[in-house]
């Protein structure tokens, strides 16, 4: 009779030894035989009238060891969902010489495999992490600009004869030069769009006045700062991070000048922007943007806050790992084996996502938080709005139903949109848990805070 023995070999590291005698696999190995005389097709013979020693000759051996390898499956997993141990993923196969394996001297085999065992570990109290609320007061100037652009975005585009504006829209030829304004032969040549204020102010003085047809020969690098240079460097087709590209001489030929008229500050303007709302005056209009702008930085200010909690959470779980078994997981248990050097590179971020793994899993369990159908579906539906956006969708909406009952049944959806709900309801929960002092604090400050650290 199969036996499957487990024995410690290491930190949260055990072996799982599975030993066949030869009455576990050879029924199975006789039958599947006779099965194989009954179905071979082998030119000579009439089917099902193979001889049985010609199947065993023929195809014997392989069939021989697919049984075994069978029987020790079925003994590993019974023994799996007998005893349920606490493991990350599954057993995984120690070396086993299936050379030794005669058709011809049915014995007993043993076969080893390894697991890792999930860690015991207690969680910090939330409640004592010193964690901060970053918030962002909506200025003046933030208003003024998102005033600005919507004015420019509901605007009407001109075409003036000269430059006279930072905010004129160039469509300029941009070929390459050397520095005594010489075209290159077989440089870049290709035409782009550029605001006039995202220019150097050196270079925006050389534009103003000039006409279409005109043109400005400058260097790269002292045409745009550093922040834009990077982003027309690569329009213009060279690679990426390439330093020497603003090094280079472009000629800038006037193609055509635009300007756009900015929208007045009406009733008729401010019912395009807030369909919704009733806003009547300037002032009605500026309070409406400052909400907005507020609750913006409030979201992101959250955001912030709960990336605070997940490094406590993170910091203050003392967690031991069976690293052997996991590098070895890592290793082998993707589509392709990654090299020793992969894993050593790959490992510090894994077990930390391993480790978030066990934390959430266990405050998801321990709270009770669900997701049920109905918000899987409202959410769904959420979506679909959003992605539709301000298109008039017509009175009659019931496809939407029909839609999210189409997307129910994907698996992949489900799961998807699970996994976003549980986690924003386990960092709603964990924010609840804390408190935080205020702090108050510029967007560049916030959104800083935000580029050093993304999960």
């Amino acid at each position: 009779m199969a036996t499957v023995t487990r024995e410690n070999i290491g930190q949260l590291h055990d072996k799982l030894t599975v030993k066949l005698n030869k009455e576990d696999y050879l029924p199975s190995f006789d039958k599947k035989l006779k099965d194989y005389s009954k179905t071979a097709n082998i030119p000579g013979f009439r089917k099902g009238m193979v001889p049985a020693g010609m199947i065993k000759k023929m195809y014997g051996s392989s069939i021989f060891t697919e049984e075994i390898l069978k029987s020790v499956e079925k003994e590993l997993y019974t023994w799996l969902n007998a005893e349920k141990p606490e493991i990350f993923g599954q057993p995984l196969p120690l070396n086993s010489d299936l050379r030794n394996m005669d058709m011809n001297n049915p014995s007993d085999y043993e076969f080893g495999f390894e697991m890792g065992v999930k860690p015991d570990y207690t969680l910090p109290d939330i409640s004592k992490a010193k964690v901060t609320m970053h918030k962002v007061k909506a200025t003046d100037a933030m208003v003024e600009e998102e005033i600005g652009r919507m004015q420019i975005k509901g605007g009407k585009m001109t075409e003036p004869e000269t430059i006279d504006n930072e905010d004129n829209v160039l469509n300029i030829l941009f070929t390459e030069t050397d520095k005594d304004a010489v075209v290159v032969e077989g440089g870049v040549s290709k035409e782009n769009s550029v605001i006039l204020k995202y220019l150097t102010a050196a270079t925006q003085k050389k534009f103003m006045g000039k006409k279409v047809g005109e043109n400005v020969n400058v260097q790269l690098s002292k045409a745009f700062d550093d922040n834009k240079l990077e982003m027309f460097v690569k329009d213009l087709g060279f690679e990426e991070g390439d330093k020497e590209a603003g090094k280079k001489f472009f000629n800038f030929e006037i193609v055509k000048i635009g300007l756009v008229e900015k929208r007045e500050l009406n009733e008729e303007f401010f019912k395009e922007i807030y369909p919704n709302k009733e806003i009547k005056t300037e002032a009605e209009l500026r309070e409406s943007i400052k909400e907005e702008i507020e609750n913006y930085w409030l979201s992101q200010s959250r955001n912030q806050l709960q990336d605070q909690l997940y490094h406590y959470l993170l910091d203050e779980t003392k967690m031991d790992f069976p690293v052997e078994f996991l590098k070895r997981w890592l290793q082998t248990g993707g589509e392709t084996e990654k090299t020793a050097e992969q894993v050593e590179t790959e490992f510090p971020a894994f077990s930390n996502q391993l480790k978030w793994t066990l934390i959430s899993d266990k405050l998801i369990k321990e709270n009770k938080l669900e997701v049920g159908n109905e918000e899987l579906r409202e959410y769904m539906k959420v979506e679909i709005m959003r992605y539709f956006g301000t298109m008039n969708l017509g009175e009659d909406t019931s496809w939407i139903e029909s839609y999210i009952d189409r997307m129910m049944k994907d698996e992949k959806q489900v799961d998807s949109s699970y996994r976003r709900l549980i986690t924003e309801k386990l960092f709603n929960w964990i924010e609840g848990q804390a408190t935080a002092k205020e702090k108050e604090v510029t967007s560049d400050e916030l959104t800083a805070m935000q580029h050093n650290h993304q999960h």
